[in-house]
């Protein structure tokens, strides 16, 4: 793996992710003071707005910043034809579905002759 410090090691005690993680939206909105159901109620009512209905909660002054930064992060996510912001906030109101996985086995062991060899 290539060094981007030009292949010397960090410093004990030194980072080499100062800035750390990205904060996510619930993190930055959470810290400005909402509480965790109005954020995903906000969420859920505006994903069912058609585009008009997100533009004019963009474009109002007296929007709040919860219907704002939801809004901002719905038009970006559509401008890119990405869907990974509304997959997130849509996990973030509803959760992940459930995932399944079914495993069979038959416990039977093919042997393969091939040339003098024995294959397992």
């Amino acid at each position: 793996m290539a060094f981007p410090h030009d292949g010397k090691k960090y410093e004990k005690g030194q980072s080499g992710n100062p800035n750390g993680r990205p904060r996510k939206y619930t993190t930055i909105l959470k810290e400005q003071g909402y509480k965790l159901s109005e954020i995903n109620d906000t969420i859920q009512n505006m994903m069912a707005m058609n585009m008009d209905e997100l533009k004019e909660v963009w474009e109002d002054d007296n929007s709040t910043i919860l219907e704002k930064t939801i809004a901002n992060a719905m038009r970006i996510s559509l401008r890119r034809g990405s869907l990974y912001s509304l997959d997130t906030l849509l996990t973030r109101v509803y959760g992940k579905p459930k995932e399944t996985a079914q495993i069979s086995t038959d416990n039977k062991i093919e042997v393969i002759f091939v040339k003098g060899k024995t294959i397992l």
